[in-house]
């Protein structure tokens, strides 16, 4: 998916950054146009971050904690409409990218961590006093 051979732990860590995180569903869109992912390893990928904006699942999962992020994480990356832009590139590389089930599968419920989500904050400048 995202280059050389992936534990499932990174393969999963891959998916929630791809489903939730803006900078890496960019960086993703950016590799796909240039052609450096084939084209059904990047169907594979988009299908499993659709996974994850799925209704969560009743049983099964990991923990409560873990519930509550993705819940946390689906909610908070509604204004960027992940969905939507996913959806375009599976349209964009002519592929059906719409996922066969309607609940996000327990397995993929974990409790995983996301790269901050900010701009790099500038060096500060020590303030010199002015001599008068």
């Amino acid at each position: 998916m995202d280059g050389g051979d992936m534990t499932s732990r990174e393969e999963l860590q891959f998916l929630y950054e791809l489903a939730f995180h803006p900078p890496r569903l960019s960086e993703f869109w950016g590799r796909v146009k240039r052609s450096e992912i084939d084209r059904e390893s990047a169907a594979q990928a988009i299908r499993g971050a659709l996974l994850l904006h799925l209704a969560l699942p009743e049983s099964g999962y990991a923990s409560v904690r873990a519930l509550k992020r993705l819940a946390h994480y689906q909610a908070c990356s509604k204004p960027f409409v992940p969905v939507a832009f996913l959806t375009n590139m599976g349209k964009w590389l002519g592929v059906d990218v719409a996922p066969a089930t309607d609940h996000v599968p327990p397995g993929m419920v974990r409790d995983i961590g996301l790269p901050p989500f900010c701009r790099p904050k500038p060096e500060t400048v020590p303030r010199v006093a002015e001599a008068r």
